[in-house]
């Protein structure tokens, strides 16, 4: 199952602890780390990127939902961390491109308080135990949430009430006066402009989705080749 992962540590060796043991589950079979990155809460409640994987797949991951959930971490202002630590990649920052729930990022908020520390990590697993032993004997505090669905429409009520608006002033547009009539275009001109938000929206989330399903397969990939390297090793 895929799931995200936050382990939240004390100090910021302890959380370099922390992605150094996914990593080496990872290794050894037990789960497999898509993306992953350490970051620390700030006094202010913003949040700093310490140290995040590589480029490459992985770091097309992180631009959706890894780097996704870092900014709403961070709250309003940590969003911004994107252009300058490369995780959100311009994609919209909100539950949906995290794929998680409130409820979870207000968990790990109140433990991920300032001066304290966390791998965030994407991950599959079979298995919680492996983790949590792992995270636990180095001090770590384990929260984890199954990766929802990805909405690839927009939200249908929304658009519904924006096109009644808009229905109900071209109806009044068709019998206003000149004067009332500039008014009423520019209103629906505004509505429509909120429409097409709501489709580009819907979009580029559809378009990240599509990138974090290739990137995973392409991590996959990888692993499986290395894997059938090992085993012609042993063999010759």
């Amino acid at each position: 199952m895929d799931r995200m992962l936050v382990a939240v540590f004390d100090t910021e060796s302890k959380a370099y602890e922390g992605k150094k043991a996914l990593h080496q589950l990872d290794n050894e079979g037990s789960i497999v780390v898509y993306a992953s990155a350490v970051v620390g809460r700030n006094a202010d409640g913003t949040t700093t990127v310490r140290q995040s994987d590589d480029p490459g797949p992985v770091g097309t991951l992180i631009g959706t939902s890894l780097g996704a959930l870092i900014g709403l971490l961070g709250g309003p202002v940590g969003a911004a961390i994107g252009a300058a630590a490369g995780l959100v990649g311009g994609s919209v920052v909100d539950l949906n491109n995290a794929r998680i729930g409130e409820d979870f990022v207000d968990d790990v908020k109140q433990q991920l308080v300032p001066g304290k520390f966390a791998v965030v990590a994407e991950i599959q697993e079979d298995w919680t135990t492996a983790i949590d032993t792992r995270m636990e004997a180095i001090g770590g505090t384990v929260f984890r949430r199954a990766l929802s669905e990805v909405r690839h429409t927009v939200n249908e009520e929304d658009v519904a009430a924006i096109k009644a608006d808009q229905a109900q002033m071209k109806a009044e547009h068709a019998k206003a006066h000149a004067e009332r009539k500039a008014k009423l275009q520019e209103k629906i001109n505004q509505l429509d402009s909120k429409i097409q938000a709501h489709l580009e929206k819907s979009k580029q989330r559809r378009k990240a989705s599509e990138a974090q399903e290739k990137a995973k397969v392409e991590v996959l990939k990888a692993k499986a080749a290395a894997l059938k390297a090992k085993v012609a090793e042993i063999h010759n």
